[in-house]
């Protein structure tokens, strides 16, 4: 039988850590430039990164390392490169960065479906690609109507 009364208990509460990282990695990607920051940029960013973190090395490694991750190969490469530099001057724990780049340390996950591709016919024009199907089907209703006529 299901009692509703005890969903709730049935959840993970949430995990102040999770919070924290996202925090930090909102403030290290606010503060990211494309160029090098000034000194001054530079010292107002690490003060707000450290006092997120709290003197937490682990969280500020696992910001990094998800920067790094998730980053490689991206347009906005670098400046990822430079919030995961403000991360490391923050006092990050190098030792732990790489094990959140690769994903060791991340939760497991279920294995995601691909996403459905739709195949485009070759003899369409692009608006007719990207009009409804809906708007479509009643246009050929009108057209083959007119044609019988």
């Amino acid at each position: 039988m299901f009692d509703p009364g005890l969903v709730n208990q049935d959840r993970p509460g949430t995990d102040p850590d999770r919070l924290l990282v996202a925090e930090i990695t909102g403030e290290a990607r606010h503060r990211a430039r494309w160029r090098p920051l000034t000194d001054e940029e530079e010292a107002d960013a690490l003060a707000e990164i450290r006092a997120l973190a709290g003197g937490r090395a682990d969280l500020l490694a696992r910001v990094a390392g998800i920067f790094e991750g998730t980053n490689e190969g991206e347009p906005d490469e670098p400046l990822a490169r430079s919030a995961v530099r403000l991360c490391r001057m923050a006092g990050a724990d190098a030792d732990a960065i790489p094990g959140w780049k690769s994903g060791a340390f991340a939760s497991p996950k279920k294995p995601c479906k691909p996403a459905a591709r739709r195949l485009i016919p070759a003899g369409m024009s692009r608006a007719e690609r990207h009009t409804p199907v809906r708007l479509l089907c009643v246009g050929r209703v009108r057209r083959i109507g007119r044609d019988q006529r």
